[in-house]
Protein backbone atom coordinates (compact mmCIF):
# COMPACT_ATOMS: atom_id res chain seq x y z
CA UNK A 1 0.00 0.00 0.00
CA UNK A 2 1.03 3.79 -0.47
CA UNK A 3 0.37 5.49 2.49
CA UNK A 4 1.47 9.63 2.66
CA UNK A 5 1.47 10.56 6.40
CA UNK A 6 0.53 14.56 6.70
CA UNK A 7 3.33 15.26 9.25
CA UNK A 8 5.51 12.02 10.47
CA UNK A 9 8.95 14.03 11.43
CA UNK A 10 7.00 14.85 15.23
CA UNK A 11 6.08 12.23 17.77
CA UNK A 12 2.98 10.61 16.99
CA UNK A 13 3.22 11.29 13.07
CA UNK A 14 7.25 10.23 13.25
CA UNK A 15 5.52 6.81 15.16
CA UNK A 16 3.37 6.12 12.91
CA UNK A 17 5.47 6.63 9.88
CA UNK A 18 8.04 3.75 11.38
CA UNK A 19 5.53 1.63 12.42
CA UNK A 20 3.85 1.47 8.79
CA UNK A 21 7.56 1.37 6.86
CA UNK A 22 7.26 -1.97 8.07
CA UNK A 23 4.58 -2.86 5.40
CA UNK A 24 3.95 -0.30 3.47
CA UNK A 25 5.45 2.26 1.10
CA UNK A 26 5.26 5.32 3.32
CA UNK A 27 5.82 9.15 2.07
CA UNK A 28 5.60 11.73 4.81
CA UNK A 29 5.10 15.93 3.76
CA UNK A 30 6.03 18.02 6.61
CA UNK A 31 8.09 20.94 7.06
CA UNK A 32 10.75 18.65 8.53
CA UNK A 33 11.43 21.27 11.35
CA UNK A 34 10.60 19.15 14.18
CA UNK A 35 13.79 16.08 13.00
CA UNK A 36 13.90 13.76 10.01
CA UNK A 37 11.52 11.14 9.50
CA UNK A 38 12.21 7.69 10.22
CA UNK A 39 14.67 5.16 8.14
CA UNK A 40 13.27 3.78 5.12
CA UNK A 41 10.36 6.40 4.56
CA UNK A 42 10.54 9.25 2.15
CA UNK A 43 10.43 12.65 3.19
CA UNK A 44 9.07 15.76 1.46
CA UNK A 45 9.27 19.10 2.76
CA UNK A 46 6.70 21.48 2.30
CA UNK A 47 5.09 24.23 4.39
CA UNK A 48 1.67 23.57 4.18
CA UNK A 49 0.70 27.45 3.91
CA UNK A 50 2.12 27.25 0.77
CA UNK A 51 -0.25 27.39 -2.93
CA UNK A 52 1.77 24.48 -4.15
CA UNK A 53 2.65 22.29 -0.89
CA UNK A 54 1.48 19.30 -2.30
CA UNK A 55 2.98 19.45 -5.88
CA UNK A 56 5.24 16.87 -5.79
CA UNK A 57 2.87 14.18 -4.40
CA UNK A 58 1.82 12.81 -7.50
CA UNK A 59 0.14 9.39 -8.24
CA UNK A 60 -2.50 8.07 -5.88
CA UNK A 61 -2.57 6.57 -2.50
CA UNK A 62 -4.26 3.69 -0.67
CA UNK A 63 -4.46 6.23 2.27
CA UNK A 64 -3.75 9.61 4.30
CA UNK A 65 -2.70 9.65 7.84
CA UNK A 66 -3.54 13.51 9.08
CA UNK A 67 -2.39 14.67 12.50
CA UNK A 68 -2.88 18.50 11.68
CA UNK A 69 -5.59 20.58 13.72
CA UNK A 70 -5.50 23.42 11.31
CA UNK A 71 -8.55 23.71 9.34
CA UNK A 72 -6.69 25.23 6.32
CA UNK A 73 -3.87 22.81 6.12
CA UNK A 74 -6.62 20.16 6.27
CA UNK A 75 -9.37 21.39 3.73
CA UNK A 76 -5.50 22.38 1.77
CA UNK A 77 -4.71 18.61 1.61
CA UNK A 78 -8.22 17.38 0.82
CA UNK A 79 -8.45 19.76 -2.17
CA UNK A 80 -5.14 18.72 -3.22
CA UNK A 81 -5.61 14.81 -2.92
CA UNK A 82 -8.90 14.43 -2.44
CA UNK A 83 -9.74 12.30 -5.37
CA UNK A 84 -6.12 10.59 -5.55
CA UNK A 85 -6.61 9.38 -1.94
CA UNK A 86 -8.83 5.95 -1.12
CA UNK A 87 -8.95 6.07 2.45
CA UNK A 88 -8.51 9.41 4.99
CA UNK A 89 -8.00 8.32 8.18
CA UNK A 90 -7.90 11.77 10.65
CA UNK A 91 -6.61 12.29 14.28
CA UNK A 92 -8.77 14.41 16.31
CA UNK A 93 -9.10 14.75 19.93
CA UNK A 94 -11.46 14.39 22.13
CA UNK A 95 -11.12 18.29 22.74
CA UNK A 96 -13.57 18.14 20.19
CA UNK A 97 -16.30 17.57 22.68
CA UNK A 98 -18.18 20.80 24.19
CA UNK A 99 -17.72 18.32 27.56
CA UNK A 100 -15.46 15.02 26.91
CA UNK A 101 -16.52 13.74 30.19
CA UNK A 102 -20.25 13.91 29.04
CA UNK A 103 -22.19 13.47 25.96
CA UNK A 104 -21.38 13.04 22.27
CA UNK A 105 -21.85 16.67 21.84
CA UNK A 106 -19.48 18.54 20.20
CA UNK A 107 -18.23 21.99 19.78
CA UNK A 108 -19.39 24.32 17.41
CA UNK A 109 -16.61 24.67 14.37
CA UNK A 110 -13.93 27.31 13.97
CA UNK A 111 -15.03 29.67 11.43
CA UNK A 112 -12.53 31.69 11.52
CA UNK A 113 -9.68 32.66 8.57
CA UNK A 114 -5.70 31.66 8.31
CA UNK A 115 -4.28 29.87 11.15
CA UNK A 116 -6.33 29.18 14.44
CA UNK A 117 -5.09 30.30 18.17
CA UNK A 118 -4.69 27.72 20.35
CA UNK A 119 -7.71 28.73 22.66
CA UNK A 120 -9.30 27.51 19.31
CA UNK A 121 -7.93 24.13 19.22
CA UNK A 122 -11.53 21.96 20.42
CA UNK A 123 -13.43 24.28 17.52
CA UNK A 124 -10.55 24.11 15.12
CA UNK A 125 -10.18 20.13 15.67
CA UNK A 126 -14.47 20.04 14.90
CA UNK A 127 -13.93 21.74 11.63
CA UNK A 128 -11.39 19.78 10.45
CA UNK A 129 -13.49 16.51 10.89
CA UNK A 130 -16.21 18.20 8.98
CA UNK A 131 -13.79 18.54 6.51
CA UNK A 132 -12.85 15.24 6.63
CA UNK A 133 -16.01 13.42 6.87
CA UNK A 134 -16.97 15.01 3.95
CA UNK A 135 -15.45 12.83 1.92
CA UNK A 136 -18.57 10.67 2.77
CA UNK A 137 -18.77 7.80 5.58
CA UNK A 138 -17.04 4.86 4.05
CA UNK A 139 -14.28 6.92 2.75
CA UNK A 140 -12.89 8.27 6.57
CA UNK A 141 -12.15 7.18 9.78
CA UNK A 142 -11.95 10.01 12.50
CA UNK A 143 -9.75 8.98 15.61
CA UNK A 144 -10.24 10.82 18.26
CA UNK A 145 -7.63 10.55 21.29
CA UNK A 146 -7.39 11.50 24.67
CA UNK A 147 -4.15 12.01 26.93
CA UNK A 148 -1.10 10.42 25.24
CA UNK A 149 1.66 9.09 26.83
CA UNK A 150 4.79 7.07 26.64
CA UNK A 151 8.34 6.82 24.75
CA UNK A 152 8.92 9.96 23.94
CA UNK A 153 6.09 12.75 25.04
CA UNK A 154 6.78 16.40 24.73
CA UNK A 155 4.57 16.94 26.81
CA UNK A 156 6.26 16.01 30.30
CA UNK A 157 2.64 15.15 31.54
CA UNK A 158 2.20 11.67 32.26
CA UNK A 159 5.81 11.45 32.57
CA UNK A 160 5.95 13.64 35.74
CA UNK A 161 5.16 10.81 38.24
CA UNK A 162 7.65 8.42 37.18
CA UNK A 163 10.42 11.25 36.72
CA UNK A 164 9.28 12.18 40.27
CA UNK A 165 9.47 9.17 41.84
CA UNK A 166 12.59 8.44 40.67
CA UNK A 167 14.09 11.27 41.88
CA UNK A 168 12.82 10.70 45.43
CA UNK A 169 15.00 9.01 48.39
CA UNK A 170 13.02 6.32 50.36
CA UNK A 171 10.48 8.07 53.01
CA UNK A 172 10.67 11.20 51.23
CA UNK A 173 7.63 13.00 50.84
CA UNK A 174 5.96 13.84 47.35
CA UNK A 175 2.67 15.75 46.79
CA UNK A 176 -0.24 14.40 45.36
CA UNK A 177 -4.00 15.02 44.38
CA UNK A 178 -6.65 13.05 45.62
CA UNK A 179 -5.67 9.69 44.40
CA UNK A 180 -9.26 8.07 44.31
CA UNK A 181 -9.33 10.42 40.84
CA UNK A 182 -9.95 8.62 37.32
CA UNK A 183 -7.49 8.85 34.07
CA UNK A 184 -7.18 7.60 31.00
CA UNK A 185 -3.81 7.56 29.18
CA UNK A 186 -3.17 5.89 25.69
CA UNK A 187 0.73 4.76 24.84
CA UNK A 188 1.33 6.43 21.73
CA UNK A 189 2.94 2.97 19.96
CA UNK A 190 -0.95 1.51 20.93
CA UNK A 191 -2.22 4.52 19.14
CA UNK A 192 0.07 4.80 15.86
CA UNK A 193 -0.49 0.94 15.58
CA UNK A 194 -3.87 1.20 15.26
CA UNK A 195 -3.75 4.25 12.80
CA UNK A 196 -1.83 2.35 10.53
CA UNK A 197 -4.05 -0.35 10.84
CA UNK A 198 -7.34 1.76 10.32
CA UNK A 199 -5.04 3.06 6.86
CA UNK A 200 -4.42 -0.26 5.59
CA UNK A 201 -8.32 -1.76 6.31
CA UNK A 202 -9.73 1.17 5.20
CA UNK A 203 -12.44 0.91 7.91
CA UNK A 204 -14.69 3.83 8.50
CA UNK A 205 -15.96 5.54 11.19
CA UNK A 206 -15.56 7.60 14.23
CA UNK A 207 -14.31 6.32 17.41
CA UNK A 208 -12.65 7.38 20.94
CA UNK A 209 -9.23 5.88 20.88
CA UNK A 210 -8.41 6.08 24.25
CA UNK A 211 -6.79 4.42 26.55
CA UNK A 212 -8.33 2.20 30.00
CA UNK A 213 -9.37 4.02 33.13
CA UNK A 214 -6.60 4.34 36.13
CA UNK A 215 -6.81 5.77 39.19
CA UNK A 216 -4.18 8.16 40.61
CA UNK A 217 -3.76 5.33 43.30
CA UNK A 218 -3.08 2.79 40.92
CA UNK A 219 -0.72 5.17 38.76
CA UNK A 220 1.44 5.83 41.84
CA UNK A 221 1.41 2.48 42.70
CA UNK A 222 2.64 1.69 39.22
CA UNK A 223 5.63 4.47 39.63
CA UNK A 224 6.79 2.97 42.69
CA UNK A 225 7.00 -0.34 40.98
CA UNK A 226 8.97 0.52 38.01
CA UNK A 227 11.07 2.98 39.53
CA UNK A 228 12.24 0.83 42.84
CA UNK A 229 11.29 3.67 44.91
CA UNK A 230 9.63 4.03 47.90
CA UNK A 231 7.97 7.70 48.87
CA UNK A 232 5.91 8.95 50.99
CA UNK A 233 2.59 10.21 48.83
CA UNK A 234 0.92 13.56 50.78
CA UNK A 235 -2.16 13.98 49.74
CA UNK A 236 -3.22 17.37 48.92
CA UNK A 237 -7.09 18.72 48.75
CA UNK A 238 -8.87 20.99 45.77
CA UNK A 239 -8.47 24.24 47.57
CA UNK A 240 -4.97 23.43 49.05
CA UNK A 241 -3.68 23.37 45.66
CA UNK A 242 -5.44 26.24 44.14
CA UNK A 243 -4.83 28.28 47.04
CA UNK A 244 -0.90 27.89 46.52
CA UNK A 245 -1.68 28.67 42.49
CA UNK A 246 -0.96 25.05 41.17
CA UNK A 247 -2.01 24.69 37.91
CA UNK A 248 -4.45 21.60 37.55
CA UNK A 249 -3.57 19.18 34.53
CA UNK A 250 -0.74 20.25 32.34
CA UNK A 251 1.79 23.41 32.30
CA UNK A 252 4.49 25.01 34.06
CA UNK A 253 4.13 24.69 37.67
CA UNK A 254 1.41 22.10 37.65
CA UNK A 255 0.17 18.70 38.86
CA UNK A 256 -0.49 16.62 35.86
CA UNK A 257 -4.08 14.59 35.11
CA UNK A 258 -5.03 16.54 38.57
CA UNK A 259 -8.31 17.85 37.50
CA UNK A 260 -10.40 20.16 40.36
CA UNK A 261 -13.60 18.44 41.39
CA UNK A 262 -15.18 22.27 40.82
CA UNK A 263 -14.13 23.11 37.26
CA UNK A 264 -16.91 19.97 36.44
CA UNK A 265 -14.63 18.05 34.15
CA UNK A 266 -13.97 14.68 33.61
CA UNK A 267 -12.00 13.51 30.75
CA UNK A 268 -12.96 10.22 30.64
CA UNK A 269 -14.33 8.22 27.21
CA UNK A 270 -15.88 4.71 25.93
CA UNK A 271 -13.04 2.81 23.79
CA UNK A 272 -15.18 -0.18 23.55
CA UNK A 273 -15.79 1.55 19.66
CA UNK A 274 -12.15 1.48 19.32
CA UNK A 275 -11.59 -1.61 20.69
CA UNK A 276 -13.47 -3.37 18.36
CA UNK A 277 -12.11 -1.85 15.76
CA UNK A 278 -9.04 -2.89 16.22
CA UNK A 279 -7.17 -0.46 18.66
CA UNK A 280 -5.20 -3.07 21.58
CA UNK A 281 -4.32 -1.34 24.78
CA UNK A 282 -0.84 -2.27 27.04
CA UNK A 283 -0.47 -2.36 30.42
CA UNK A 284 0.10 1.00 31.98
CA UNK A 285 3.41 -0.30 33.58
CA UNK A 286 4.58 -0.58 30.21
CA UNK A 287 3.66 2.92 29.11
CA UNK A 288 5.02 4.25 32.45
CA UNK A 289 8.27 1.96 32.21
CA UNK A 290 8.51 3.77 28.56
CA UNK A 291 7.82 6.89 29.68
CA UNK A 292 10.76 6.76 32.17
CA UNK A 293 13.09 5.53 29.58
CA UNK A 294 12.48 9.26 27.75
CA UNK A 295 12.35 11.33 31.16
CA UNK A 296 15.75 9.90 31.64
CA UNK A 297 17.14 10.52 28.70
CA UNK A 298 15.86 13.97 28.58
CA UNK A 299 17.21 14.71 32.05
CA UNK A 300 15.00 14.15 35.57
CA UNK A 301 16.37 17.83 36.52
CA UNK A 302 15.52 19.77 33.61
CA UNK A 303 13.30 22.62 33.66
CA UNK A 304 9.51 20.99 32.26
CA UNK A 305 6.44 21.79 30.13
CA UNK A 306 4.49 20.16 32.79
CA UNK A 307 5.44 19.71 36.44
CA UNK A 308 5.77 21.35 39.79
CA UNK A 309 8.96 22.80 40.48
CA UNK A 310 11.01 21.53 43.34
CA UNK A 311 10.64 24.54 44.60
CA UNK A 312 7.06 24.81 44.72
CA UNK A 313 6.45 21.33 45.80
CA UNK A 314 8.10 22.11 49.06
CA UNK A 315 6.80 24.90 49.83
CA UNK A 316 3.18 23.72 49.08
CA UNK A 317 4.14 20.69 51.66
CA UNK A 318 5.34 22.72 54.33
CA UNK A 319 2.32 25.02 54.44
CA UNK A 320 0.22 22.20 55.00
CA UNK A 321 -1.21 22.28 58.25
CA UNK A 322 0.83 19.72 60.61
CA UNK A 323 -1.49 16.71 61.95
Amino acid sequence: MRILVLGGTAWLGRRTAELARAAHDVTCLARGESGAAPDGVRLLRADRDAADAYAELAGEWDAVIEVSWQPAHVRGALAALGDRVAHWVYVSSVSAYADPGSGDERHEPWRGEGLAGDEDYGPAKVACEDAVLARGSGAAMVVRPGLIGGYGDPSDRLGYWPARFARAQDGEQVLVPDPARSFQVIDVDDLAAFLVQAAATAVPGTVDAVGDTHTLRGLLQVCAEVTGTTPVPVVASDDELLAHEVRPWAGPDSLPLWIPTSAGVELLRDNAAARAAGLVVRPLAETVAASLRWEREQGLDRQRRSGLSAATEARVLSDRPRS
